[in-house]
């Protein structure tokens, strides 16, 4: 056997030092804290009195105090929240800002509380059209804790962003009340709302680099229907089974949300960019979308406009993977529920239709067989009568025969393949079920 030269020693011994110094980086960066998205009540634009919903909120807050409760997903040692002034035409003036742990009827933990700065500040100013992330807030907040966000507003602030149907109480008081731990002696100039002003997005700090799901949907997504302050929607359910696999769920849900058209926000392309593609962690996406743009037009929602056909439908789902797929982000389609009888005996009884019903089965037809998406959960065969397939199962149905109730909602994260979201996730704790995380 030939002895290496001089030169091939020199090589050898410079390529494994290198190799040595890649390992050594690699180990480094595994190990270096990152932010990651943990919750968020994306952003929409108010309306006008004469929709069909009220907005829930006053037109205007001056100087008043708002108080937020959210359950994040992942925890973490220090966090960081997320402002929108997204549809806001003039700058919002933000004054002090709080976090704390959440009691009971608005009222916090005072050990827990922790003043916001923003860039330092005390005071900060979101710009027409931008977001306000705040600086890093050191409060340690396990996984699926609730956290609460109280901010002042001094000026008169009209009300242009927000989230609608956030299925969590919360309080409006009269001046800064940002450090009160209980507001009992608010009084009648207490208002309550489930909306959410300008507050849309929890960030936390893991110690390594953590991967999120966003779910981005209209409002069985959003929980419409599911049991106030209780934290049920779907991706709550799924946020519990994927936490155990350092992997946080991010809720995209907007009630009345739609693939191709605005309707109680904007279309789902228009914020993809926003609500899915920016999130820190992001990996996968989960679509859930197209029942609003079926059963919308004819109704009181959109009395003149026209149905979609499957494949304007199907090139919007087209367009919406290949700009996931450009940020190298997993693309994940889901097949649209039952919805035989739904809303009958409101204003929108007229939603379904049989006709309705053949292009929501032929768009179903379509997820399930175009490759289009990495993988498909499908949602209708978890949620249908099995006796009467166009109808939701008695035992999942809120009872408008649209929205699943909770038991419905815990079925569909149930129904989740976790495999298919992140590919690679150990699979020792994948079978444990949403229900008995949530029990413990």
């Amino acid at each position: 056997m030939k002895s290496l030269s001089k030169a091939s020693a020199s090589a050898m011994l410079t390529l494994a030092v290198t190799a040595a110094v890649a390992l050594s980086a690699t180990s480094v960066m595994a190990a270096t804290p990152a932010w990651v998205a943990s919750w968020q009540a994306s952003p929409q634009p108010t309306w006008g009195s004469d929709f069909l919903f009220p907005t829930n909120v006053p037109p205007v807050l001056y100087d008043q105090t708002v108080r937020q409760v959210a359950r994040i997903s992942l925890g973490g040692q220090r966090l960081r929240i997320v402002l929108s002034n997204a549809y806001g035409r003039e700058p919002i003036v933000v004054g002090k800002t709080t976090l704390a742990q959440p009691a009971e009827n608005g009222a916090i933990a005072a050990d827990s509380l922790r003043p916001v700065t923003f860039g330092g500040k005390d005071v900060a100013t979101i710009p027409p059209g931008a977001s306000l992330v705040s600086d890093p807030v050191a409060l340690p907040v396990p996984a699926l804790a609730q956290v609460a966000v109280s901010m002042h507003l001094p000026n008169a602030t009209p009300i242009s962003t927000f989230h609608w149907d956030g299925r969590q109480t919360a309080w409006i008081v009269p001046g800064d009340q940002t450090s009160h731990v209980v507001w009992a002696q608010a009084g009648e100039a207490m208002l309550t709302t489930t909306a959410r002003p300008l507050l849309t997005g929890i960030q936390v700090e893991t110690k390594q680099a953590a991967r999120a799901v966003v779910v981005i949907g209209d409002s069985i997504t959003d929980g419409a229907t599911s049991s106030l302050d209780k934290d049920s929607r779907w991706p709550d359910f799924l946020a519990a089974r994927l936490v155990p696999h350092g992997v946080a769920v991010v809720n995209a849900g907007i009630s009345g949300a739609r693939l191709l058209s605005d309707g109680m926000g904007v279309n789902a392309l228009a914020r993809l960019d926003r609500d899915v593609l920016t999130q820190p962690g992001v990996e996968s996406v989960i679509v859930m979308l197209g029942i609003n743009d079926i059963a919308w037009p004819g109704t009181a929602f959109a009395p003149s406009a026209s149905r979609p056909t499957l494949d304007a439908l199907a090139a919007g789902y087209r367009q919406l993977v290949k700009q996931a797929h450009a940020h190298g982000v997993r693309v994940i389609g889901t097949t649209l529920t039952p919805f035989e009888g739904a809303l009958a005996g409101t204003p929108l009884d007229n939603y379904y239709h049989l006709d309705k019903d053949a292009l929501r089965q032929q768009v179903n037809d379509w997820i399930r067989h175009s490759d289009v998406f990495d993988a498909v959960i499908d949602f209708d065969a978890a949620l249908r009568d099995p006796a009467h397939p166009i109808r939701i199962a008695a035992r999942f149905d809120s009872g408008d025969h649209l929205h699943p109730g909770d038991e419905g909602n815990r079925a569909m994260a149930d129904a989740v393949d976790l495999e298919i979201v992140l590919p690679g996730l150990a699979s020792a704790t994948s079978s444990i079920s949403s229900k008995t995380l949530q029990e413990r």
